[in-house]
């Protein structure tokens, strides 16, 4: 695992200008400040490889200290290009977390440059909710989550939201942003 990678840099920025910057996740500037969240690349270059590098995150994240590590963002940026890959990626980590009996310890949210919800139109500005510059597993310890929705008022809208946001913001705007256009922040 590399912290110092360029797609790291690139995926720090789209955490503090989209990630926080514009609200998607009203729970990330905490740690963020904190400098409780990882992100590191993986140098993994096709599937198997990026699978075990998620475990091995998985691992890593156990054994800290949550004071000090809270979540790890873990970046791929020479394989799982093809969208179906990643999920198959991640499906593959999430029955691993299953059969470790780790789904109420942790959990992967996804993030993918080609993000699409089923059914919806690839340029759907709602799509960006779910859209990174690189694939991003992003494990995050339930005992956050639990902690950080306690006193939001409607958890599940926080996605509706989101989107409502994306599409306020427009698809122009959100691939400047996402390409890190000046002006854009």
């Amino acid at each position: 695992m590399n912290r110092d990678c360029a797609e790291a840099a690139r995926v720090r920025r789209w955490v503090e200008r989209l990630v926080i910057g514009e609200g998607l996740c009203p729970f990330a500037a905490r740690p963020w400040a904190a400098g409780r969240v990882r992100v590191v690349c993986s140098e993994a270059r096709d599937a198997d490889a990026a699978y075990r590098d998620v475990l091995a995150e998985v691992d890593f994240l156990l054994r800290a200290d949550p004071e000090r590590v809270e979540t790890t963002l873990l970046v791929v940026p020479r394989a799982l290009a093809a969208f179906d890959e990643y999920l198959d990626v991640l499906a593959a980590c999430e029955d691993a977390l299953a059969e470790l009996d780790l789904e109420d310890v942790l959990q992967i949210a996804s993030f993918h440059p080609d993000y699409r919800f089923a059914g919806e139109a690839e340029d759907d500005p709602g799509q960006y909710t779910n859209r990174a510059p690189s694939p991003v597993f992003h494990l995050i310890r339930q005992d956050s989550i639990t902690r950080a929705l306690v006193d939001w008022p409607d958890p599940a809208d926080i996605p509706r939201r989101n989107r409502r946001r994306m599409r306020a913001l427009g698809l122009e705007y959100l691939r400047a942003l996402s390409a890190g256009a000046p002006g854009s922040d």
